[in-house]
């Protein structure tokens, strides 16, 4: 085999990293005639943590201005360290120096740098520079090579803090005022005061936010800071108010601080007491002398320390109540007491107790307040039953039964009256006024009449003679609005009307009637005519005529033509003989 050693004592990576060595080997123990064989072997060095952190210089300055925020990186430090890989990786901190208070390092692993922060705000005016001193040191030590000396390395920072004009600084972060309630406008509240924290120390002018409601409240002087109110307060509507102060420099406007400022509002004594609510108090007929029947409280708009304590008592300005008492409990509370025995609601059933309220505040207000105390009937446990109903009642005269009578008398006659209106107005009129009212030239006979046989019964020349008809009968439902014309009929004898000529007549007639409804009516005659050949064709003069039929077969009809066979029965004998 071949071993392969180093030729060189403490050989250096960070000197030289790569080696190349050639191998040969050869057969026959290397004698004449024998064969070899060569090869290249690359031979790196590995790392060790053999080389300490060095600063490459023992003094840094770094300029900051005092405007810089707190937590912001101001500046960067870096040391040396010719390893490599965890070998080189260091940890820098600020081991004294009168600026470790206000600065912080940190290491940045990527780039092994050391990374300055602000931890507390910079104030030119208050100091103008800072030393620091740096220390940076391996994380991973190799005791093997300790004796090359300490693994770290230490250098000094001089920070120069730069001027910058600031914005005015208020003396306190907040301010907290009190102003009393109905304070004259004008009223100082408090003082706000500021400066300018650079050397040139400029004035400082001083205004409201009025960005809100409640800014308008205030006002400010703008050279003192002085706060004043502007409105009248009231306590309670709002106790407190939140506004908000600028200050900014004469000769910078641009540069503003602001300060919150809170005014709380004082209570006077201004509110006096009152009842807690409206209270029902009710008195039982049966009650007995001493007996509480209502406790009472009050309640006061100021604050504990000028209303919490009240005292309560009857109004001294009227006569004793023979009626009713009040008792101040000692507790903010009173209690209504009765003072004799037995009321009645039919004598007086309503009592008016005016009662006179005053707080503890300075100086003490009060007011007065009336109760209304009802009488009312009572069962034996005190629970009420009744209180004005049966006092109205008896002041009537009436009883409970008599009202109930009374209202249901009342009830009936208004359903009677709404019936009858109901019937009237469900009640139609006849559409024709009588049964004589003719609204077409149709005449009626409501006579049965004997048969064939009468001719008494009724005149039949009225249908038989056109000339012995009545005159143009009106519609009684229509009245007419002009004169009928009149009607001139021919003077000639009734055989020589002609039935069509007559009939055209009357058909002119009608439609030049002016007092008819322009539609056609039914107009019969029972004229036939005269001279016809064919001679009548009613039945009415059948019992003068000789006929050769034989009727006889209406005695078979049965009973319903059995009148009808009698008569001509009877009628063909006679003209057989």
């Amino acid at each position: 085999t071949g071993v392969i050693r180093t030729a060189l004592h403490n050989m250096d990576r960070e000197a030289r990293e790569h080696y190349s060595v050639v191998i040969q080997a050869k057969d026959m123990a290397g004698q004449v005639g024998g064969l070899s064989g060569s090869t290249t072997v690359n031979i790196t060095l590995t790392d060790v943590n053999d080389n300490p952190p060095r600063f490459p210089q023992k003094h840094y300055q770094l300029y900051v201005p005092e405007s810089a925020q707190v937590g912001s990186a101001v500046g960067k430090i870096k040391a040396n360290d010719a390893d490599t890989g965890s070998n080189a990786d260091m940890k820098y901190t600020i081991i004294n120096g009168d600026g470790s208070g206000v600065f912080s390092i940190s290491t940045d692993k990527e780039t092994r740098e050391g990374i300055l922060s602000l931890k507390k705000p910079l104030n030119y005016e208050k100091k103008k520079s800072y030393t620091l001193n740096i220390e940076g040191a391996n994380t991973h030590l190799d005791f093997r090579f300790s004796h090359l000396g300490p693994f770290k390395d230490v250098t000094m920072l001089k920070v120069i803090v730069g001027d910058v004009d600031e914005p005015p600084l208020f003396t306190m972060p907040s301010y907290v005022m009190e102003v009393y309630e109905n304070a004259k406008i004008g009223t100082p509240v408090g003082t706000v005061t500021a400066h300018d924290p650079d050397a040139a120390n400029s004035l400082v002018r001083y205004f409201i936010d009025h960005n809100t409601e409640e800014d308008k409240y205030f006002t400010i002087d703008a050279s003192t800071g002085t706060i004043k109110t502007a409105k009248i307060f009231d306590r309670e509507e709002t106790p407190w108010y939140n506004i908000t102060v600028a200050a900014s420099e004469i000769d910078n406007p641009g540069l503003v601080s602001h300060v919150p400022v809170g005014v709380r509002i004082l209570d006077v004594n201004d509110n006096p007491p009152e009842l807690a609510r409206d209270y029902d108090v009710v008195v039982c007929e049966n009650t007995k002398p001493g007996q509480v029947i209502q406790t009472i409280t009050a309640t006061d708009k100021d604050n504990s320390a000028n209303g919490a304590r009240f005292h309560f008592s009857l109004d001294e300005g009227l006569s004793l109540n023979p009626n009713f008492t009040l008792r101040n409990n000692e507790d903010n509370t009173a209690s209504i007491l009765t003072r004799r025995r037995r009321y009645s609601r039919t004598t007086q059933d309503i009592y008016y107790l005016p009662v006179l309220i005053s707080d503890g505040g300075v100086p003490p207000l009060s007011s007065s307040s009336t109760l209304t105390v009802r009488v009312c009937a009572c069962e034996r446990d005190g629970r009420v039953r009744t209180c004005h109903a049966e006092a109205f009642l008896s002041s009537a005269g009436l009883s409970t039964g008599a009202l109930i009578a009374i209202l249901l008398c009342v009830v009936i006659l208004l359903a009677i009256v709404v019936l009858f209106i109901t019937l009237r107005r469900s009640k139609k009129e006849p559409l024709i006024i009588s049964e004589e009212d003719v609204r077409e030239n149709v005449v009626t006979y409501d006579d049965e009449g004997g048969g064939e046989e009468d001719t008494e019964a009724f005149d039949i020349t009225a249908l038989r003679n056109p000339s012995a008809a009545e005159e143009l009968k009106y519609r009684r439902d229509v009245r007419p609005e002009v004169k009928p014309l009149s009607r001139h009929h021919p003077s000639s004898s009734l055989d020589s009307i002609d039935v069509q000529e007559f009939i055209k007549q009357r058909l002119a007639e009608a439609d030049l009637d002016p007092s008819v409804p322009p539609y056609d009516s039914l107009q019969t005659y029972a004229y036939e005519g005269h001279r016809s050949e064919a001679g009548s064709i009613s039945s009415l003069d059948s019992a003068t005529t000789h006929s050769d039929q034989d009727y006889n077969y209406l005695g078979d009809w049965g009973p319903e033509f059995k009148k009808l066979a009698e008569l001509y029965g009877e009628i063909e004998p006679e003209r057989t003989t």
